[in-house]
């Protein structure tokens, strides 16, 4: 996404491009992508900032995109989660609702807006884009010949409605040459396809050479049959259609068509080496696998393709047979691995870290099958074994069950009895109709935030997550032989009988026939209600699974039930820290330090819940919000100690980035709270340099 502008640092990038073994680079204080560059190291070779003076750093210029104003009914759902790029001088970026802004680097000036109108689908309980992508890339080996003219710089957004637009870089126009007037409808040509169904679009798109290629996200755990998951790839001037890949074919030969396993994060991509990297995510449901049996080949795992054709090269899986929604939640991140291998790492919700050669998907650290819980869910064939590597892992795989959990003797009394009424039998416990504990939760480990890499100490950074969650598989009401059920619709047949007979031989007098009207009106009313919320028929209840869930799973014989442990004083039924930065070197496979990211309780170092991720410069410094506190931090990126913060005007849950223009570094991040926290929302893009000189 996010790349340093001008003619001449453009050039370069192209003529530098990617060789050999090497992960994808960009100039220095350049950022062309949301990962910073095509392989999503989220690194910045700018060294003006240092651990020496960034307690000196103070905001630059906040830029206002206005969203929030205008969406006020949609308020509540926003969470500004963008990155912006940088891209042939200005910065581009997107609002919750899918609108793109250019924005002037130095000073924060708005230079254009396009506002696309998306239709807000009323059953998606968070909106948000996390930004957009560009053409031609720096690192994406485009044909070069149109530097000029409209449309010589596109910018692509795909939507939370599900369309993929392509804009003019340099006035925000759609590109009339591509698709329909500037769109596609990425709702065509979707498999197992559910118009009323959630599908939609939070990533930004992946451009390598001269595609445009997309995943999708859908609705989680409505149903079997829900929306395929596939990835396509556009022709970046014209919109054709150029290649789809179905994550999971074998579903079409089953009778009830899985569906999802879907990329909803993003792509990364190695232009070197013709490659993408799509992360997929579980088959649909989530949560109950006997109508999806086996291990569900290439979901849940990351597969690269190549990118000029969509042929599958080689898949890893993270999970076999997901019960648990652990998907692939974050981009892959590409590297050197020991300044010799081109090397993949695969961050995970489960907190554990994977490290293949991106090539071949071998490992780089051995790999071993371990044995995991059983299922005792009828029909259910949970795998035996799930796969770990000698690699230390991000955040805890077991949950301690010696430990003080909660904030206070209070919250452990309690959440040691919520513990005692659920099953446990470590990592990968099975769901069941009893419930069960569910360690790491939905939220990770890591989660859509991913990592950063250091190149020059072989350090990946990435915040993570320590919470745990209750999951159920409740049997589904059948109102058919329900006694209550059965009694209501009985004595509305009742009634509806008498006001007929009555009509016709007049057996009840004008007053009682109005009442009795009156009250079959009000039964059949009461009946259509209770139909109409039924838990067996109830769509989700969220979308991202930040609390209570009861969903469907429509054609399994279960609803899913499921929701974070929490103690009555809000507090985590966790052991702190509830949310940290960690950091493992990959090319020894060990951990560096875990520091705690935020706090819940003034004065202690807790960590939170956190969505977003870090960055990391060559000066030494790890950057990242994430947490609930307004608040950016810089951490020192050998040692872990915390050695900045400065004051944001609400929780930013987004990663920040860092580009350098005329001579000075920035940070910058969109600092939008998020309303399925709760946390207050705001529109602002902040920047933070250090002072003129």
């Amino acid at each position: 996404m996010k790349r340093r502008g001008g003619s001449l640092f453009w050039l370069l990038a192209v003529s530098l491009g990617v060789g050999g073994a090497q992960s994808p680079q960009h100039p220095a204080g350049d950022w062309p992508t949301y990962g910073g560059d095509a392989g999503g190291m989220r690194y910045t070779t700018a060294q003006q900032i240092t651990p020496s003076n960034v307690s000196t750093l103070t905001p630059a210029w906040t830029f206002h995109t206005g969203a929030i104003a205008k969406q006020s009914v949609e308020t509540a759902k926003a969470s500004f989660e963008a990155t912006p790029i940088l891209f042939r001088g200005m910065l581009y970026l997107t609002s919750p609702f899918d609108e793109v802004f250019a924005v002037n680097p130095s000073n924060g000036a708005g230079l254009w807006r396009f506002d696309p109108n998306i239709k807000i689908d009323p059953d998606l309980g968070l909106l948000t884009s996390r930004g957009v992508a560009a053409w031609p890339a720096a690192t994406s080996g485009a044909r070069m010949e149109n530097t000029s003219g409209a449309c010589a710089g596109r910018i692509f957004v795909a939507t939370m409605d599900a369309r993929l637009i392509a804009l003019d870089a340099a006035t925000g126009a759609p590109c009339q040459d591509f698709g329909d007037a500037g769109t596609i409808d990425l709702r065509k040509n979707v498999g197992n396809f559910h118009k009323n169904d959630p599908y939609y679009f939070t990533s930004p798109p992946t451009v390598i050479g001269d595609l445009v290629i997309v995943g999708s996200a859908v609705g989680d755990n409505m149903r079997v049959d829900i929306d395929s998951g596939v990835v396509r790839a556009f022709d970046c001037r014209s919109g054709r259609l150029v290649w789809s890949w179905d994550p999971i074919p074998w579903a079409q030969r089953q009778k009830l068509h899985t569906g999802a396993a879907n990329a909803w994060s993003v792509i990364a991509a190695d232009p070197a080496h013709n490659l993408v990297f799509i992360p997929t995510g579980a088959p649909s449901p989530d949560f109950y696998g006997v109508t999806r049996p086996g291990d569900n080949r290439d979901a849940n795992s990351v597969v690269a393709l190549e990118a000029t054709t969509g042929r599958r090269v080689w898949g890893f899986q993270v999970v076999h047979h997901d019960l648990w929604d652990y998907d692939v939640a974050s981009e892959p991140l590409l590297f050197t691995f020991r300044g010799k291998v081109p090397a993949i790492a695969i961050t995970t919700k489960m907190g554990l870290l994977f490290v293949l050669n991106r090539l071949t998907g071998d490992p780089l650290y051995p790999i071993a099958e371990r044995p995991v819980p059983a299922s005792d869910i009828p029909g259910e064939q949970a795998s035996p074994t799930q796969p770990f590597q000698d690699i230390a892992s991000l955040s805890p795989t077991a949950f301690p069950p010696d430990a003080h959990f909660g904030a206070s003797p209070q919250d452990d009394a309690y959440c040691r009895q919520a513990f005692k009424a659920l099953r446990y039998d470590g990592i990968y416990t099975p769901p069941t109709t009893r419930g069960s504990l569910m360690f790491p939760g939905s939220l990770g480990g890591v989660d859509w935030g991913g990592a950063s890499f250091d190149p020059s100490s072989g350090i990946l950074y990435a915040n993570t997550n320590r919470y745990a969650f209750r999951v159920s598989l409740d049997p589904r009401p059948n109102l058919l032989h329900d006694p209550a059920v059965i009694a209501f619709w009985t004595l509305t047949a009742i009634l509806i009988v008498l006001l007929v007979f009555s009509f016709f031989r007049r057996f009840l007098s004008l007053r009682k026939t109005a009442l009795a009207t009156a009250l079959a009106v009000i039964l059949i009313g009461f009946g259509a209600l209770q139909y109409l919320v039924a838990p067996s028929l109830r769509r989700p209840t969220s979308v991202e699974h930040f609390g209570h869930e009861l969903s469907a799973q429509l054609e399994t014989p279960y609803l899913l039930d499921r929701a974070p442990i929490v103690a009555p004083s809000g507090m985590p039924c966790t052991v702190q820290p509830w949310g940290t930065v960690s950091a493992v070197n990959l090319d020894t496979g060990k951990s560096v330090w875990q520091t705690p990211l935020g706090t819940l309780i003034a004065g202690q170092h807790t960590g939170t819940v956190n969505l977003g991720g870090t960055i990391v410069t060559a000066s030494g410094l790890v950057f990242t919000a994430a947490s609930e506190q307004p608040l950016l931090r810089a951490f020192n990126a050998a040692t872990g100690e915390e050695v900045w913060d400065g004051a944001l005007p609400v929780p930013a849950q987004s990663t920040p980035m860092s580009y350098t223009i005329d001579g000075r570094q920035f940070v910058v991040i969109a600092a939008g709270g998020h309303g399925a926290f709760g946390t207050p929302v705001s529109d602002a893009l902040v920047a933070f340099a250090l002072p003129k000189q």
